[in-house]
């Protein structure tokens, strides 16, 4: 079982996200390497709105690979380069979460594998009821 929680002695969450969430019982964990944000045809966009979106799109796939939905997320860490329009992405990650708020880290970091790439996410999923 998941639990979702936000303990009232805690700040309120500054968006799309838990402080935590406890597993009991019988789970299954999927981690995921970080995903960034190529498109399927392989292509990565310049925008790192649209580098979000698409490593948004790789995460759901994998979840599907794995039978698995966006309420199966319980933790994504954010790596992103550079400043990122704040309100923009907030937005965009509130949509593709649709509701789900999953334990949630951002860090803004000097460079990911290639010069390309401004965004990573890497995500933990449970299949835990």
């Amino acid at each position: 079982m998941k639990e979702f929680r936000n303990p009232p002695n805690v700040h309120q969450p500054l968006g799309s996200y838990s402080h935590q969430i406890e597993i009991t019982g019988s789970e299954r964990m999927l981690v995921l390497s970080g995903q960034v944000g190529i498109r399927e045809d392989g292509s990565v966009p310049e925008d790192p709105i649209e580098q979000i979106d698409a490593a948004f799109e790789n995460i759901f796939r994998n979840l599907q690979a794995a039978n698995m939905g966006v309420k199966d997320i319980i933790k994504l860490t954010y790596y992103l380069v550079g400043e990122i329009d704040t309100a923009k992405r907030r937005e965009l990650v509130a949509s593709k979460l649709e509701g789900h708020q999953p334990c949630s880290t951002l860090l803004y970091v000097a460079a990911l594998a290639s010069p390309m790439y401004k965004v990573e996410i890497d995500a933990w999923a449970s299949s835990a009821d």
